[in-house]
């Protein structure tokens, strides 16, 4: 059902998911070594309501940030941005209380001129963007050269123009991952809206996960292994030269050819330990490019393809 709204959000271009400071919380506690004299650009978050403009403006000294901007958006009138650079109410502390409102001769869109022209500037773009637009924030990104880290559904990260990103290791999964609650406004009324206990609606969603191109630590941990392969418990592809392996957990140690594992293999992945080479449906070798492997005839779950990397 999660899976099903959040299409249906795409769909619709419903994009007023805004992310609870406990999950921000969880995450950002990961990559605080990244933010010391950074320009952090929150780029897709009205400072009104965004908890990541308010985590970011709370926790300006302790994470020894440069400068703070976020950019409120419009949909049809110039906007304004806000700013956090120094103490300038005096008061012996950087917070949100020393933030300056300058207006904006546009929306405050993430792809408006402007909005680019502070891209430019900043080093990190933290942030939840559109849904509906994902693919084209991540092009942007990738475009100026940024660092980001932002959330994301995992499905967006096995889409034919995304994917390669991770297959390069020029982008991965964060820590966090599966179930997310996002606030939303009182006129969402889909089937996976509910009222919190403090008044707020909330929509939840499953396969969400952050995506980033900063190092983190989870990245370099080694997938502890067990299993031993044997033709009886891993099948063939009837249609590609791999196997099947139906759980992360299951990686055979010792197989060194073609692996099919599911997509949460990408929250475990170590360049280091293995390669990704591909995904199921564009593997340019198939002979059923765009569709999904079968064994004995039916269909299997969308599938990475790695294979272990042995040290010479």
């Amino acid at each position: 059902m999660a899976s099903q709204a959040l299409n249906t959000a795409k769909k619709d271009k419903f994009d007023e998911f805004y992310t609870k400071l406990t999950d921000i919380e969880k995450e950002l506690i990961h990559y605080k070594e990244h933010f010391k004299d950074k320009i952090v650009f929150c780029n897709c978050d009205d400072p009104q309501i965004s908890n990541f403009y308010f985590y970011f403006s709370k926790n300006f000294e302790k994470l020894g940030l440069k400068k703070l901007i976020t950019t409120h958006f419009e949909n049809s009138k110039p906007s304004y941005k806000l700013e956090i650079i120094n103490n300038i109410n005096k008061d012996g502390k950087i917070d949100e209380k020393d933030s300056i409102k300058t207006p904006l001769k546009q929306n405050g869109d993430f792809r408006s001129d402007e909005a680019i022209e502070i891209l430019k500037e900043a080093d990190i773009a933290v942030t939840n963007p559109p849904f509906s637009l994902l693919r084209e924030y991540i092009s942007q990104l990738f475009e100026y050269g940024k660092k980001f880290l932002i959330v994301a559904n995992i499905n967006l990260a096995t889409c034919k123009e995304v994917f390669p990103l991770i297959k390069e290791n020029k982008m991965w999964l964060g820590y966090k991952s599966g179930a997310c609650e996002f606030m939303v406004p009182e006129s969402y009324n889909r089937d996976n809206s509910y009222k919190g206990e403090d008044g707020q609606k909330y929509a939840k969603f499953g396969n969400i996960c952050w995506l980033t191109n900063l190092d983190i630590k989870k990245r370099h941990e080694t997938l502890p292994l067990y299993k031993i392969y044997n033709e009886t418990e891993f099948k063939k592809y009837d249609n590609y030269h791999a196997i099947e392996v139906s759980k992360v957990a299951n990686i055979p140690i010792d197989y060194d050819g073609l692996m099919g594992v599911p997509i949460t293999f990408l929250y475990k992945h170590n360049p280091k330990q293995f390669e990704i080479v591909g995904l199921d449906r564009y593997m340019d070798d198939s002979p059923h490019y765009g569709k999904r492997f079968d064994i004995n005839k039916k269909e299997t779950y969308a599938r990475v393809m790695i294979r272990h990397l042995r040290s010479s």
